[in-house]
């Protein structure tokens, strides 16, 4: 039997505040050094000035490049891959938490196959950006419905296993519906822009494209952060959640719309991304215990942390780009089997 997401509350290896602390240092850091890399060289002192509302200092003619390049380019690039990665270590967490199964993940709960199919479905369509969240979001929810639907209705005894064989079965139905909708879609118009999107990129994020991503997953955040505390009680039994007085199907209801429309705000802004919501609220967990309370907060600081890492990885090692949706494949495996390999050593 798989175990559960969240056991027993455990205190973690490091104290609650030094965790925060390091990882906002270490994502000020990073985020200052994503800003000043890349082609056309940003240097710390550039970027800082920019960043305070001055000139640049050297070279007068290479001013208004550098303040192009930080405040169109890499300023709304750095910031989507910031929420994205935020947004979909929430959403791990959140799911984790609401099906107690550690595999839980928008990925493999249908919920990123769901938002991208929707996603396919408007671009091919040639609807707006707007449209196009909308049709993620609705793709994503449908599809953690039907989930969550047919793993309750399967006849067996584990219902994470029931959960997660649902995920998967429908996780192919839908691929292959994306599938049809790339083989209908114009070959030289359509179908680059769908393949290209379905691999993951911010290369194209737009001021616009900022605004609906960071818009969104808020509103898909904001529930996940306010019932935090209330949250901690889906590690107790049925039973001792109604002995609380917590209502479960509306905690449940709250948690998986806000996880679904952040990780479809995500889908339909930079494409599908994988392994973050799986990867990060296990390390989280491993920081600072079981206390969704704790791990909420910590896994967004680190999966934000993340993202930006590998999107600047992905922007820098080579002549082309490499779509982040590859490396947080190459990368989220092996550190899985990472951290299950401390979490039993701990256990």
């Amino acid at each position: 039997m798989i175990a559960t997401a969240s056991p027993t509350p455990r205190s973690g290896r490091l104290g609650w505040l030094p965790v925060l602390v390091l990882l906002v240092a270490a994502l000020v850091a990073t985020t200052l050094y994503a800003l000043g890399s890349g082609r056309f060289e940003l240097s710390l002192v550039e970027v800082l000035r920019m960043l305070a509302g001055h000139a640049p200092a050297g070279d007068a003619a290479s001013a208004p490049l550098a303040e192009t390049v930080l405040w169109q380019v890499r300023g709304p690039r750095v910031l989507a891959s910031l929420t994205v990665g935020a947004a979909l270590a929430a959403s791990g967490v959140a799911l984790q938490s609401v099906f107690r199964n550690p595999l839980a993940a928008p990925d493999l709960l249908g919920v990123s196959a769901g938002a991208a199919l929707g996603a396919v479905a408007g671009i091919f369509l040639g609807w707006s950006v707007v449209a196009i969240q909308g049709a993620a979001f609705v793709g994503g929810l449908a599809a953690v419905s039907i989930v969550y639907s047919v793993g309750t209705l399967l006849p067996l005894r584990d219902r994470t296993l029931s959960l997660v064989l649902a995920g998967i079965a429908i996780g192919s139905v839908l691929g292959a519906l994306i599938a049809l909708v790339k083989t209908l879609a114009d070959p030289y118009t359509q179908l680059p822009a769908i393949v290209f999107w379905m691999l993951g990129s911010f290369a194209s994020i737009t001021a616009s494209d900022l605004a609906l991503l960071v818009v969104f997953a808020v509103i898909g955040a904001a529930p996940l952060v306010v019932m935090r505390w209330r949250a901690d009680a889906l590690a107790l039994s049925d039973d001792e959640i109604h002995a609380l007085g917590v209502r479960l199907p509306v905690l449940r209801l709250v948690l998986v719309v806000g996880a679904t429309l952040a990780t479809s705000a995500t889908v339909a802004a930079a494409g599908v991304i994988g392994w973050i919501g799986l990867v990060v609220p296990h390390a989280a967990r491993l920081l600072v215990g079981a206390s969704f309370a704790r791990v909420l907060p910590v896994s967004m600081l680190l999966g934000a942390w993340l993202m930006l890492v590998i999107d600047t990885i992905g922007r820098s090692i080579g002549a082309s780009e490499v779509p982040p949706g590859v490396l947080t494949a190459l990368v989220g495996a092996p550190v899985l089997f990472a951290l299950m390999l401390a979490r039993a050593r701990d256990d």
